[in-house]
């Protein structure tokens, strides 16, 4: 029998579930319990197959307009990405019970985008179109009053007859592209007034800053993730910049490439923030039965944040 390759792996940390999410779960955990099944999640609850398939088989229905819910006389949960304000309303106007499992930190732009407009400034999002944040977001505030810009080209084009703009952004967004579209709009308008404390979240800036401390050492990268989670997509390219071309998803529908694998030496490994643990354990196992495989982890930071539940799910 021929001696079974060698492979090193590099696993990335901090990775998967960030705080976020591990409060969205256990908030359609604790309502299931409370409440009896079915409870009602408006959109996914956090951008992950797995996780959402093991929701339903718990008794969670997955809906993406409230409209869509027979029984108004359930719960509904809203997804971890935020929603925007029409969306409680609607709600209350059902007669709905409703739990909003919006992560605090979406929250926390929400209500800033809120205070910017109320004194007086027309607010630029930077973000991706049709992401549910970013719906979210934009839905925080009347029609008209926030335009998003995805990209550099966006932010050169972009023209405003506002004296007074201000900037958000999305919270899973690529660091170091971000940064180069606040600078060209910084050049642009002299006085844009930016977030006092950065937009983009702990576990996203935690997460691309493991990747990029690894991936220059990778002969292949690989993140394990949905393709609709914006943080996880933003990992893979973070992995191509940072000097490991071969990076990709590994999302319910891949196919391994165990014939890239074949011809790699080091492999970087991580997850994207909505990612259980238990699909990187899976992957390293799929691993473990074709190569001789070593492990070695990379910590940069220790990750400590936790959200609590809210107290009415006790």
């Amino acid at each position: 029998k021929m001696k079974n390759k060698e492979i090193k792996i590099l696993l990335s940390a901090p990775r998967g579930f960030c705080a976020g999410v591990e409060r969205a779960i256990e908030i359609v955990e604790k309502a299931l319990s409370k409440y009896g099944a079915p409870v009602y999640v408006r959109h996914e609850i956090v951008h992950n197959k797995f996780v959402v398939d093991d929701l339903k088989k718990k008794g969670a229905i997955f809906v993406e307009e409230l409209e869509e819910i027979k029984d108004k006389s359930r719960p509904v949960i809203f997804s971890a990405h935020g929603v925007p304000k029409k969306i409680p309303e609607d709600a209350k106007n059902y007669n709905m019970t409703y739990i909003d499992a919006t992560c605090p930190l979406v929250s926390k732009v929400h209500r800033e985008a809120e205070n910017l407009h109320k004194s007086g400034y027309h607010l630029i999002l930077i973000g991706h179109e049709n992401h549910p944040e970013v719906i979210g977001t934009m839905g925080q505030l009347p029609k008209g009053s926030i335009d998003l810009i995805q990209n550099e080209n966006d932010a050169k084009k972009y023209k405003t007859i506002n004296e007074k703009i201000a900037y958000v952004t999305q919270t899973t967004l690529s660091m170091d592209d971000t940064k180069d579209i606040i600078q060209i709009l910084k050049e642009k308008f002299q006085n844009i007034k930016e977030p006092i404390k950065e937009d983009i979240c702990y576990a996203t800036t935690n997460r691309q800053m493991a990747v990029k401390n690894i991936a220059k050492k990778c002969d292949l990268f690989f993140v394990i993730g949905s393709r609709n989670s914006s943080n996880s997509v933003r990992l893979v390219e973070v992995a191509k910049k940072s000097g490991c071309y071969n990076s990709q998803l590994i999302h319910s529908q891949s196919k391994i490439p165990f014939d890239l694998i074949e011809n790699s030496n080091t492999i970087g490994i991580s997850s994207g923030a909505s990612a259980p643990e238990i699909l990187v354990d899976n992957f390293i196992n799929e691993l473990k039965n074709r190569f001789t495989v070593s492990i070695d982890e990379v910590e940069i930071i220790k990750e400590n944040v936790v959200f609590k539940a809210p107290k009415k799910l006790n």
